[in-house]
């Protein structure tokens, strides 16, 4: 699996945590949320982190589950 990478985050003055994947805003997080991550983001990989929390977090099966015969049909929606 490949791993993340790219990923970047600013602690504003509201507070507020701006992540960013390859310069572009992949999310905002406020309050609480923000809270929780900058402690999850000082004690484990932040790629990893980053990605999570964004839900950019690619699992390596995207591709086989689209090839898959039972979702074939299901091309083009």
């Amino acid at each position: 699996m490949p791993r993340p990478e790219g990923f970047a985050y600013v602690e504003q003055s509201d507070g507020s945590v701006t992540i960013t994947h390859h310069g572009r805003p992949a999310g905002t997080l406020r309050g609480d949320r923000a809270e929780r991550f900058l402690a999850e983001v000082q004690g484990a990989d932040p790629q990893l982190v980053m990605a999570r929390w964004t839900g950019n977090y690619r699992r390596g099966n995207e591709r086989t589950a689209r090839d898959h015969p039972r979702n074939r049909s299901h091309r083009g929606r």
